[in-house]
């Protein structure tokens, strides 16, 4: 093509600037780094909040789903593109640092990121769920039991603020929380040692802890007896037959054992959100993409923290296996909700036949 053609009326300084304008920037071809091979297992884990085992599981999880057609062209393969991903979760840093480490450009990054966190969260069954048979339930029991003697509990539930740029749009302020700024308010229910078995990451900041519950298929699943056993929660919950709340004025002895031994038990959700957070960084200092790919990153991130539990991973330095989310320790001073007189007659026979002996 002759770009003269466009340019009759300009002069030719002004044309041979035009013209190199309109030509292609070269290609840049970076190096890639096998970073298995390069690092020992301790500095693998510092850089990506994972051990090669897990890296390992998780690649045989998704390279179906994420690898080239072809090679050809410097294709980007799936261990890179699974390196990227952990990479971003592990610092929650700008895309242009996450390409210039793996070796892409900021484009192949940002696109292979949200590639890898959706198909990973595809396999969310798999490794977030309750328990599917009475063994593996009679062992989440008796773990949870061991914590503080609390009887017949099945999960620890709360919710946590996974914070995010504006989403923009007329309905932009409902993720404002009450700490002031924006994010997505996350469901969580644990098991003793802290693996996530339901996660619900779609309600705006603005959202109250109990009407998350309220819309969850959770709650439905111990409404209809799908479900049994106590489900722990703090104050800003609504006390349920099978949901218990700590007492605001506890005066008899029993009373305050049966709070005692439910705070402690309860504290392992706390504890899962400050180990999810503090594994990955980008939870915390906040996730700027869209509402479609935050979604998809949450819930990756849990599904990792599973695997990793499972896999007994080394936790990175800067965690503390006692560390908890300060941030989430709701407020137990919300006015008393409508409905609670079956929970609290079920929190009064639980401390009369429970905890009395107890003293």
């Amino acid at each position: 093509m002759n770009h003269r053609i466009l340019f009759d009326y300009y002069e030719d300084d002004e044309i041979d600037e035009a013209v190199i304008a309109l030509q292609q920037r070269p290609r840049i071809f970076y190096e890639r780094v096998n970073y298995l091979e390069l690092y020992d297992n301790h500095d693998f884990i510092s850089r990506f909040r994972t051990s090669k085992e897990t890296f390992r599981t998780l690649l045989r999880l998704i390279e179906a789903d994420i690898s080239p057609p072809s090679q050809r062209n410097r294709a980007i393969l799936a261990p890179c593109k699974l390196y990227m991903m952990l990479r971003y979760l592990a610092t929650g840093s700008f895309l242009l640092t996450v390409a210039d480490f793996t070796g892409v450009s900021e484009s192949s990054a940002c696109r292979y990121i949200h590639q890898v966190c959706r198909a990973i969260a595809r396999h969310r069954s798999k490794y977030i769920y309750f328990p599917k048979n009475a063994v593996d339930m009679r062992k989440v029991v008796s773990g949870f039991y061991n914590c503080s003697r609390f009887p017949r509990v099945v999960g620890a539930v709360d919710c946590t603020h996974i914070k995010i740029q504006s989403p923009g749009g007329d309905n932009a302020e409902t993720f404002r929380n009450r700490k002031g700024y924006f994010s997505i308010n996350t469901q969580c229910i644990c098991n003793p040692w802290l693996k996530i078995m339901d996660i619900v990451a779609r309600w705006p900041g603005s959202c109250h802890d109990q009407i998350i519950f309220d819309n969850s298929l959770i709650k439905s699943k111990f409404e209809t007896g799908i479900l049994e056993g106590y489900l722990l929660g703090d104050g800003g919950y609504e006390v349920k037959p099978y949901l218990m709340t700590h007492l605001l004025n506890p005066t008899t002895r029993s009373q305050q054992l049966y709070n005692e031994s439910q705070i402690r038990t309860r504290n392992v959700i706390e504890r899962c959100f400050g180990v999810l957070k503090r594994r990955f960084p980008v939870l915390s200092k906040g996730i700027t993409t869209s509402l479609i790919n935050t979604q998809a990153i949450i819930v990756s991130c849990a599904i990792i923290h599973n695997i990793c539990i499972d896999l007994h991973d080394e936790l990175p330095n800067d965690i503390l296996q006692e560390g908890y989310d300060i941030e989430n320790i709701a407020e137990a001073n919300l006015p008393n909700l409508i409905g609670v007189t079956r929970g609290r007659q079920e929190r009064d026979r639980l401390i009369r036949d429970h905890f009395s002996n107890l003293e």
